[in-house]
């Protein structure tokens, strides 16, 4: 389903054109209204200072949402990779073979973990999907199966470990589609439109460019806040940075402990 609000270029186009108009259509009444009084230009004045501070809280306030999802997909980002990566230390704990199966499938899982950050494209999201949860369901299995055979304190630390993992994916994804509400989006526009008719209205001068100034500053304003919220559209996304060391540094353990094996046969 089409979602404006997953398109912060779509918002800047859709937006600055709106609240341009939204000036001019103020500046027309005001030039087929009569002239104000001085009493009524100083509520006018009043009026619109308290629209436009009213404005730029609920701006502030949305933006701070946006801002405090942001840090919340960043930590969580770096408490996956430590779930992760402690749960592959712990694979020491199981029986070599078992042990062997949960490092292939934990590195396998890191890979699409990454993947899953860096993809846009909608089929590619959903292969990823699809690989995660059958690689999710494969480790579990391994390492229930481990606790089930040899029932111990050190193979229930292992279960809640790989449980941690599990869990760690699901917090990222609720964390990945919480956005700011549509409501608090619609009394953003509804409160921007007002204040524009207010400020052409208000507007002694008559140069477009006049006109041009708030508009522009305000979609600049719902395009960085978009562009914040959307975590797959907008350009500022979070790097899977921690999960891609711990990737490298799983891969290369594994690569020095190749010569060893060989050696040792």
């Amino acid at each position: 389903m089409f979602n404006l609000l997953d398109y912060p270029p779509l918002i800047l186009a859709v937006s600055l054109p709106v609240f341009w108009l939204s000036s001019s259509i103020g500046a027309r009444l005001r030039d087929n209204a009569r002239d104000l009084q001085p009493g009524d230009r100083d509520d006018l004045k009043f009026v619109l200072g308290g629209a436009l501070t009213l404005l730029g809280l609920i701006v502030g306030f949305t933006f701070q949402m946006a801002l405090n999802s942001y840090d919340r997909r960043k930590i969580l980002e770096a408490q996956e990779a430590n779930a992760i990566g402690t749960e592959y230390a712990r694979t020491d704990l199981l029986p070599p073979a078992d042990a062997v199966l949960v490092r292939a499938l934990l590195k396998n899982y890191i890979d699409q973990r990454i993947s899953n950050y860096t993809s846009q494209n909608e089929q590619r999201i959903r292969q990823v999907a699809a690989q995660t949860a059958r690689l999710q369901t494969e480790m579990w299995s391994a390492v229930t199966a481990s606790a089930t055979a040899q029932p111990s304190p050190i193979m229930a630390l292992t279960l809640n470990g790989m449980t941690s993992v599990l869990d760690a994916e699901g917090f990222v994804e609720a964390a990945w589609r919480h956005h700011i509400p549509p409501a608090a989006w619609g009394l953003l526009f509804v409160i921007s439109i007002f204040c524009n008719l207010l400020v052409g209205r208000a507007t002694q001068g008559r140069g477009g460019f006049v006109f041009l100034i708030l508009p522009a500053a305000l979609s600049i304003s719902l395009f960085l806040i978009a562009e914040i919220d959307s975590p797959r559209a907008g350009s500022i996304r979070i790097e899977p940075q921690n999960l891609e060391n711990l990737a490298h540094s799983l891969h290369s353990q594994y690569e020095a402990q190749q010569p060893q094996t060989h050696l040792s046969q």
